[in-house]
């Protein structure tokens, strides 16, 4: 694509990354046919191509965003689908997030949209906060039908009927490993073995379910990996990246690479192992976020040594036995699949573990969480996951399996098959509890 920024203008760093993502792209379409808003509302500037046309002629005129591209760029899921399926490797990511952060700076929202965005960004990322938010919602779930604003309909029917209490588990600390370290299946795949990890414990996942962390605790340790908390280590920063709000989502990674890296000199880290593949995605992206701070150096080392933690397990010697005989129906998280290019570890783990493993339908397409969307654009968020649900009905699991907390409360919604995250079922295989999900009530 031509561009005709200034030389003025390429001065910007972010512009100057912009322009290299839009000479990228030659208009060959590809990224429609899986683009999920593309898909659903079948118009060609809810498509990547779409709104990379948007972007190009917002930034080069470096004119004030009007209404009609806020909506769209909106609209957008950051799935990244587009990403995989692009043939000429366009960074639509990393454009599209800076298209969000110029909106943020220099369009004017409505009051109730700054108002709701305000909330989000400052409860959400704080689980004291948000678990607080959630006992208030529960409250008001009973008229939630007579609430004007759809969006806030969607948040209080989000809200879970039992949350669970503070796991003592997700403060700092350090999980000694229960056995000799694990040795990788070959030379090939890791030539040290991964002895010691921190952990990221999230923000609303600890708020909505501990069962997932402390499945990992037990999984790990028991595999013979030292675990640790660190202190200071919090909220990655995605949920208000994804917002626009960069200077919120920086000082959240901030924090959070001044954690790791004090670990990192002091006893070392072989791996920073992340459960939820939402915020394992803008935790691999810290050296690009980072790229021209003081903190350039400590973020790439972060981002380096940022894995999914079914990256961590493909490497141990994971040796499982299937408790039952389950049909898992495995729920691919955009973020993980397109996001990280991590589609086979977490199916083989399973597989290998002795579950019968089935993947749905147009497993690359979004189920419609994409960490607030379904918060800030539910109708859409319906519509994707009403199709991600009946798909997974399809194929007739006894359990779904996800990387991914949105995930999996989104396709709880009114889903009677339990829903769980991979590390559960792991977890189980190899001599932990069944998962609560399991359990007959």
């Amino acid at each position: 694509m031509r561009t005709e920024f200034t030389p003025e203008q390429l001065q910007d760093p972010g512009t100057a990354r912009a322009n290299e993502i839009l000479r990228a792209c030659v208009h060959c379409g590809f990224c429609t046919a899986t683009c999920p808003t593309y898909q659903v509302l079948g118009d060609e500037l809810d498509s990547p191509r779409g709104r990379i046309y948007l972007i190009k002629d917002m930034l080069e005129n470096e004119r004030v965003p009007d209404e009609k591209t806020v909506t769209h760029i909106d609209r957008c899921l950051s799935c990244l689908a587009c990403m995989t399926t692009c043939p000429s490797g366009v960074h639509y990511m990393h454009l599209v997030d800076h298209a969000r952060a110029y909106i943020n700076d220099n369009y004017r929202r409505s009051w109730d949209d700054r108002a709701l965005r305000w909330i989000l960004a400052h409860l959400i990322p704080y689980p004291t906060r948000f678990r607080l938010a959630l006992f208030a919602a529960r409250l008001v779930r009973p008229i939630r039908r007579v609430i004007p604003d759809p969006r806030l309909r969607a948040m209080i029917a989000m809200v879970p009927r039992r949350l669970p209490t503070p796991s003592r588990n997700d403060t700092p600390q350090t999980f000694p490993a229960q056995a000799r370290p694990a040795k990788p299946r070959d030379k090939a795949q890791q030539k040290t073995p991964i002895r010691r990890v921190a952990l990221l414990t999230g923000c609303a996942q600890k708020a909505l379910n501990t069962d997932i962390n402390d499945a990992t605790i037990r999984l790990l340790t028991r595999l013979g990996v030292e675990v640790v908390i660190p202190e200071g280590e919090g909220c990655c920063g995605s949920l208000t990246h994804h917002m626009g709000k960069e200077g919120l989502a920086h000082a959240s990674a901030a924090r959070n690479i001044r954690a790791w890296s004090r670990e990192m000199d002091g006893d070392g880290l072989d791996a920073i192992v992340i459960n939820t593949s939402g915020c394992g995605t803008t935790i691999k992206d810290y050296g690009h976020m980072f790229r021209n701070d003081p903190l350039a150096g400590d973020a790439a080392r972060v981002a380096a040594i940022a894995m999914d933690v079914t990256e961590v397990l493909s490497q141990l010697d994971l040796t499982t036995s299937a408790p039952e005989p389950l049909r898992v129906g495995y729920h691919a998280a955009c973020s993980l699949q397109h996001g990280q290019q991590i589609k086979d570890a977490p199916k083989t783990l399973l597989k290998n573990a002795g579950f019968e493993v089935v993947s749905p339908a147009d497993s690359h397409l979004c189920c419609g969480s994409a960490g607030t969307y379904n918060l800030m654009q539910p109708q859409i968020s319906v519509q994707l996951r009403d199709r991600k649900v009946a798909t997974l009905a399809a194929i007739e699991p006894d359990v779904i399996a996800a990387g991914n907390i949105g995930c999996m409360m989104q396709i709880g919604q009114g889903n009677p098959t339990p829903i769980v995250h991979t590390v559960e079922l792991l977890d189980w295989a190899t001599g932990g509890p069944k998962p609560a999900a399991l359990k007959t009530p």
